[in-house]
């Protein structure tokens, strides 16, 4: 069964930006892992910087649109598309070039859905991002809307972890307003292990960001844009249920 769909209130912060940027923990970036030997049934496999056509494979939990291609600096289109329930963004997907520029490259894939992004690099100088990640959700807010003219973007804090239900309905009624009017959520997540998305090294925790570029309200799931390809796994769909208790003690731009 899908998330109902309730009337969407006024778009607001959890907790005023200034706050949370002054409580900021640095989150690191995963490392790239090597590319898996085998893929998953079912998988797309396209050639770098070729089109991934998202729904052709389904969009249950767990369903990998795109794996393989986890090359460093690979780089493929993925279409946007759109059913009764389902809704997806057209991006320009690249793996992230070091180990520690996930933020980077999760902003460069949000900010592709609007523009021409800058390079990973040129976004890491903008974002301040060094061999330890990128300190907090915050800065990638604020690069997006510079970069796109706009204040479209909040800081959304979630601190509870589990998050309460008012986060959880916060964050899904962001994805879906988000993605409707065409602008990806960049989440900031840790992945211990037992709760991690496909192809996490399963005795780490994982401080990560990542990118979500599409919803399907039936099946209750999100689509991820992974720019660390973890087990060769790309762009995936994860249960919107799991990507609630990922973003917890962090935050997503949205």
């Amino acid at each position: 069964m899908g998330i109902p769909r309730t009337p969407r209130p006024p778009r607001h912060r959890l907790v005023p930006t200034a706050i949370a940027t002054a409580l900021a923990a640095t989150a690191a970036c995963a490392v790239l892992a090597a590319p898996a030997a085998a893929q998953p049934a079912g998988t797309a496999q396209p050639g770098p910087g070729t089109a991934a056509s998202v729904l052709e494979h389904g969009t249950a939990s767990g369903t990998a649109v795109v794996s393989g291609q986890n090359r460093p600096g690979t780089r493929l289109h993925v279409e946007g598309e759109r059913t009764a329930a389902a809704r997806t963004l057209d991006v320009d997907y690249q793996v992230q070039e070091t180990g520690y520029w996930c933020g980077p490259a999760a902003t460069r894939i949000a900010l592709s859905a609007r523009t021409a992004p800058p390079s990973q690099a040129g976004l890491a100088a903008q974002l301040g991002t060094t061999e330890a990640g990128t300190d907090h959700i915050g800065q990638i807010t604020g690069v997006l809307n510079a970069n796109l003219g706009t204040g479209w973007y909040e800081t959304k804090e979630m601190p509870n972890d589990p998050p309460t239900q008012a986060q959880r309905d916060l964050l899904w009624q962001d994805v879906v307003l988000d993605i409707d009017n065409g602008y990806p959520v960049v989440a900031n997540i840790v992945a211990p292990p037992g709760n991690q998305p496909p192809g996490y090294p399963p005795d780490q925790t994982i401080y990560h960001y990542f990118t979500v570029i599409g919803y399907d309200d039936a099946q209750g799931t999100v689509l991820i844009a992974d720019p660390a390809s973890f087990g060769g796994n790309q762009i995936y769909w994860l249960s919107f249920d799991q990507l609630a208790t990922l973003i917890p003690p962090k935050g997503y731009a949205a």
